[in-house]
């Protein structure tokens, strides 16, 4: 039977709606990441101890709400509901930094919007390769949207910032949480594909050594990041550089992020994402070492920043297709859990409190060569276990 122009249309997975989403959840990180340590440490008063606990507390989210909301996605079959209820209260909890600045308060708000917006982008994850189905090389074009968001507001930002205080971020966070709860109802469901493999269980996945030595290198590479998203912003400008000026440096680095996700499609298929995931991990080292050493050489800090490339987009684009491999048919779900919450999560939360110690006690040239070494061991770890999945069927 010939298909009519209709159901085409009908079967054709919704780029622009899912990309949607992506614009606008990147573009409320693209507030968060570079402002909201800088709103703790100039308003609320907080030290970099202090700010690296909150960070820790807010990364801690992402072990436990994943894993959670995937399970239960995972079960129910509903998971566009979960992501849309999730989302919600992410708002709803953010909405709490109006009412009071102690440490114990902001804590507990950390906790309560990190939870809910934690849970909601693993889940849109397997969402978007369920849409995409054996197209999963179209992910890197449609996450790339996020990027985008992510580079228009750390590039507009900064001058509304200047003129009207810092405390605007929050302001703007909390919009575009709304935002990312509105974008939630533009799509629709889309049930996980039938594969051969369907049969397979969480355990005897886990059973595997080479995927506990991905999921733990990726804890690694991520808590190497501690340093970088929890005090990047407030390095240059202990340095000397305007806030502008530390705008663009983040745009700079996402936009370089972007250019590598349009390609990454064509260097998997060229050099396989086991061998993309290796060289993202040991380009993340020579990053820290180079931000450390040389961040008053504006060009070379500027050139570390197109590294960015390498340690979140190639990282993150590659680990994404390994975990859709290990992880398959209905247990796509909790496998990105486990990503985001061993990876961002745990990971997260480890750089995070220990970067905002060694901060205070050591100074930052020293906590970013920490850095360099965990990432190191990770990149060990990757270059001896890590390879490509074969033996996993999907057609």
């Amino acid at each position: 039977m010939k298909l009519t122009s209709a159901d085409t249309v009908a079967t054709k997975p919704p780029y622009g709606r899912l990309s949607v989403f992506y614009f606008v959840y990147f573009a409320a990180l693209g507030v968060f990441v570079p402002y909201w340590t800088v709103y703790l440490k100039k308003v609320a008063g907080f030290s970099p101890a202090q700010i690296g606990e909150l960070m820790a507390v807010f990364m801690a989210t992402k072990i436990v709400a994943p894993f959670i909301w995937g399970w239960l996605a995972d079960h129910t079959g509903e998971r566009l509901r979960i992501i849309r209820v999730a989302s919600l209260l992410a708002v709803v909890c953010f909405a709490g930094v109006y009412w009071q600045q102690s440490f114990g308060w902001m804590a507990l708000v950390m906790a309560g919007f990190g939870f809910f917006w934690n849970a909601s982008l693993p889940q849109f994850e397997a969402l978007t390769l369920n849409h995409l189905g054996r197209d999963i090389g179209r992910y890197s074009r449609i996450r790339l949207w996020g990027s985008v968001g992510f580079i228009v507001m750390v590039a507009s930002l900064p001058n509304v910032l200047e003129r009207y205080g810092i405390a605007l971020a929050v302001d703007a966070i909390l919009l575009l949480f709304m935002g990312i709860w509105l974008t939630t109802w533009l799509v629709q469901d889309k049930p996980h594909a039938t594969h051969t493999v369907q049969s397979s269980r969480l355990r005897e996945v886990l059973r595997q050594p080479t995927v506990w030595v991905l999921l733990l290198a990726c804890a690694l590479q991520q808590a190497s990041h501690g340093a970088y998203y929890t005090f990047f912003s407030i390095y240059l400008e202990d340095h000397g550089y305007s806030r502008n000026f530390t705008g663009w440096m983040w745009a700079l680095g996402v936009m370089a992020e972007v250019a590598l996700f349009w390609m990454m499609h064509g260097l998997i298929e060229r050099f396989g994402a086991a061998r993309l995931f290796v060289l993202a991990m040991f380009l993340t080292g020579v990053r820290w070492l180079v931000l450390g050493t040389w961040v008053d050489n504006m060009p070379i800090l500027m050139l570390s920043q197109l590294f960015h490339a390498a340690t979140y987009g190639l990282f993150h684009a590659s680990a994404i297709h390994l975990i859709h491999y290990q992880f398959p048919g209905k247990l796509q779900g909790r496998g990105q859990a486990l990503y985001s919450g061993l990876s961002y999560g745990a990971g997260g939360a480890v750089g995070s409190l220990l970067s905002g110690y060694a901060w205070e006690y050591w100074g930052a040239a020293d906590t970013f060569y920490i850095a360099t070494l965990i990432v190191g061991v990770g990149w060990i770890l990757a270059l001896i276990y890590v390879r490509e999945d074969t033996h996993v069927t999907h057609h």
